[in-house]
Order: structure tokens, then C-alpha cells, then sequence
């Protein structure tokens, strides 16, 4: 078995998430860096982590790795990496996104323009000819520069693994997919525990976590770009994958998830993702405000994405929001709080200061995971 090196990027604070994720599918790690999980495995790792994994923005399968601080060092670095191992003669090749950081090249359309001509120019003499007509599938390509460093990955997810099929619709600050997923699995939440989000939006994390309770993968029901690499994969192996996937869900697990929204189109757009996702009948999703939260029930979580003042409400209402908001949880008997937020105030108005904070990027936005821990529940007596 060929080991190869898979590269996993995430947002920035999901790293350690990400990791968790690549050990539970039985992969090997090799490194962690920001913004990155790099782990070891064969073909079938990568449909493996595209379908299963929760909180990477991509599967990148690693071409090769060295050193240019000149476009010529560029060049003949991406012309020596073995590219015909991975793009056959008719394949559509292209470098579909590059970054620099800390680099002395920093033209990013000039790095793309040269990794692409150093590809053909490799191509051309293994496959002696001169053309590449590139009707076949397609092999785009990602260059990373970090301090002359050149980390050359080859895309096999395409659509970005936040893209799960099942959101057409959506708020005007969504969190997405991957994102969600993580704040979950940062939190001891599980599927027998009471999760509420009273500012639900589109119903992105509750959504996350009814998948996550009923076990159904991520990336079951849309398609990656490595599926039509009829090159390397020649068997079943999406197939099969898929397949053990499906065996494994269970709707039926009893969960409690509560969505509130104080817009009504909010809970209608909700109600359409969780039924588009096959998740409608796990999650109650209701029009109500944040200060009618309440419940009779112990140890339960509230697990939420606020308005913070970037898209939504202006940021002289914040205070009484957040107020409101520590009110309720207050009320709530040895309930756990999370919120995801830019609003750096949050926990003085929230009332009390965080247990953790984690720094988390939400696109270009730096938001805070503010988390306040309650009790654990005692353990129940084994009969």
C-alpha cells in the first residue's frame, strides 16, 4: 500500500478538532500547523476523510514540498514534482488558488501563471506531445508559500466540504457548515443531552448536531472532484464508502433540539434545511424570543451564534442583547453556554467571565468562543 501524505485545511481555531477527526478514522498524523492537519494514508483515506470529516474546508492530496525564493526556484520545483502519477493525458489541469506569506514571491497571478507553464512543461516531455487538449476530468491545483516554503496540494473535494447539499437557503450572517461543526465538537455535548440555540438562523448548528447525533456523514449526499479520477480510482471505492455510510444512520436516536428565532422566515428557511438534510423530525424549531427561554430540565446546552454588530444590529444594542441573554442562562439550573461572537464586551454584559476563549476565524471576521462550563451531570448507576 502506497502511503501518501493528505493535507486537511481548516479554519483557524479547528485545527485540534480537525486532528480528532483524522484519529477517529484510524489515520496516522504527521503534522499540525495553523490552519492545517496533515496526516498520512492511501486513496481510500481521501474518500474516507471527504465524506466522513466534519470541520476541513478540503482534502488536499500533497504533491511535494521545497524551497524558492525566485520564480526560477519555483519553476523547476513544481517541473520536477511527479505529476503523471496523478494527471493522466487528457486531464484539465490548472492552479486554482495560490498563497503567499512571509515569501519573497508574492504575485500571486505570477505564481499561478508559472506553476502552471513548469506542469505542462513536465507533462509535455513525459507524454511527448505539445498540446494537452484537457478534456478529461478535472485535477485542479493548490500552492501554498509560507517563508519560501512551496506546499503543493492537489484538490480532490472541489466544492468546499462546508457545501454539504443541504443549505438553500440562508440568514444574512450564516455560519457555515464546517464551522458549526466545530463549535459542537468543542463542547462535552452529546446526543442525549438538551441542545438549544435561541438565535438559529438558518439553523446551521443545530442541523451539524442532528447529523452528528443520527451518525450521518458530512458528505454523503453530494459529490467531490476525485471521484472521476478514473486514473487512480478504478474499483468501487466512493461507492462502497458511501454505502458502509448509510448502513450506519440512525434517525431514531432521541435527541432534544430546540432552534429560536425572533424572525418567522428564519424558522421557515430552518424547518426547509433540516428537511433537506434528512434531519427535520430531530430538531423543534419555533418563532420566540431569546428572554422567553426556559426549561424545566438540568445540564442542558445553549450553543449559539449572536448577532455581533458586523451584519446584523447595530452595536449600540449589543449590551442589552447580551444581558438578556445572561439573564436567561442564569435561570437555567447548571446549563453550559457557548457563543461564538466578534463582540469583545460579550462576557461583561453576559455576566460572568468565560471559562475558555478560544480564537476562531469565521471568514475574514475574528470571532471569540466564549465558553461557560456548568456542572457535569453525576453518572448514572450501572443497574
Amino acid at each position: 500500500m502506497e502511503l501518501l501524505e493528505i493535507m486537511a485545511p481548516c479554519h483557524f481555531g479547528l485545527e485540534a478538532v480537525v486532528k480528532r477527526e483524522v484519529y477517529d478514522l484510524g489515520y496516522e498524523i504527521s503534522s499540525v500547523e495553523d490552519g492545517r492537519v496533515t496526516f498520512l494514508g492511501d486513496y481510500e483515506a481521501i474518500a474516507m476523510a471527504n465524506i466522513h470529516i466534519r470541520c476541513a474546508e478540503r482534502i488536499l492530496l500533497k504533491i511535494g514540498q521545497f524551497e524558492a525564493a525566485s520564480f526560477q526556484e519555483l519553476f523547476e520545483g513544481i517541473e520536477n514534482l511527479p505529476w503523471e502519477k496523478y494527471i493522466p493525458k487528457d486531464g484539465r489541469f490548472w492552479v486554482t488558488k495560490a498563497t503567499s506569506v512571509k515569501s519573497d514571491l508574492f504575485s500571486l497571478p505570477d505564481i499561478q501563471s508559472i506553476c502552471k507553464k513548469a506542469m505542462v512543461k513536465r507533462l509535455s516531455k513525459v507524454y511527448n506531445i505539445d498540446w494537452f487538449e484537457e478534456t478529461g476530468s478535472e485535477y485542479p491545483v493548490r500552492i501554498f508559500l509560507m517563508k519560501n516554503v512551496v506546499t503543493v496540494g492537489l484538490d480532490t473535494s472541489g466544492v468546499p466540504l462546508h457545501k454539504r447539499g443541504y443549505r438553500k437557503l440562508t440568514s444574512k450572517a450564516p455560519l457555515s457548515e464546517t464551522i458549526a461543526a466545530g463549535l459542537i465538537k468543542l463542547t462535552p455535548w452529546r446526543a442525549d443531552r438538551i441542545l438549544v440555540d435561541p438565535f438559529c438562523g438558518s439553523g446551521t448548528i443545530l442541523i451539524e448536531a442532528a447529523l452528528m447525533a443520527a451518525n450521518i456523514a458530512p458528505g454523503l449526499n453530494r459529490s467531490f472532484t476525485a471521484e472521476t479520477w478514473d486514473n487512480i480510482y478504478k474499483d468501487d471505492t466512493w461507492k462502497d464508502i458511501r454505502r458502509e455510510a448509510k448502513e450506519m444512520i440512525d434517525t431514531n436516536v432521541e435527541t432534544d433540539l430546540q432552534g429560536f428565532d425572533i424572525d418567522p422566515e428564519m424558522i421557515r428557511i430552518a424547518k426547509e434545511n433540516a428537511r433537506l438534510a434528512g434531519v427535520e423530525s430531530m430538531i423543534h424549531f419555533q418563532k420566540r424570543d431569546v428572554s422567553e427561554l426556559s426549561h424545566s430540565k438540568k445540564y442542558g446546552f445553549i450553543i449559539t451564534n449572536p448577532p455581533y454588530g458586523e451584519r446584523i444590529m447595530d452595536k449600540d444594542e449589543l449590551p442589552s442583547l447580551y444581558s438578556t441573554l445572561g439573564n436567561v442562562y442564569k435561570s437555567l439550573s447548571d446549563w453550559s453556554l457557548f457563543v461564538i461572537t466578534s463582540y469583545e464586551e460579550a462576557p461583561k454584559y453576559i455576566g460572568r467571565k468565560a471559562d475558555k476563549n478560544r480564537k476562531i476565524y469565521n471568514g475574514m471576521i475574528k470571532t471569540y468562543y466564549y465558553q461557560f462550563m456548568g456542572p457535569k451531570p453525576p453518572k448514572r448507576k450501572k443497574d
